[in-house]
């Protein structure tokens, strides 16, 4: 069973500290963690990418068929 306790401005389930946020402030926060997360992963695959050649677009069109 989970014991709630809560004192002084802390509030504790079993041992572990928590936070309450209001739904909306939570909801802000994981979108800034997912851009976050996001950007990181796009700065990652930019540096691996440096001195590879890349495609040209002549050469795209033919992969994918395009017109």
């Amino acid at each position: 069973m989970i014991k709630v306790i809560e004192k002084e401005n802390l509030i504790k389930i079993g041992k572990e500290p928590v936070v309450i946020l209001p739904l909306k402030k939570w909801e802000k926060i994981k979108e800034y963690l997912e851009e976050v997360e996001e950007r990181e992963r796009f700065i990652r695959a930019f540096e691996e990418s440096r001195g590879k050649k890349g495609i040209g677009l002549d050469e795209l069109k033919k992969k994918y068929k395009l017109e």
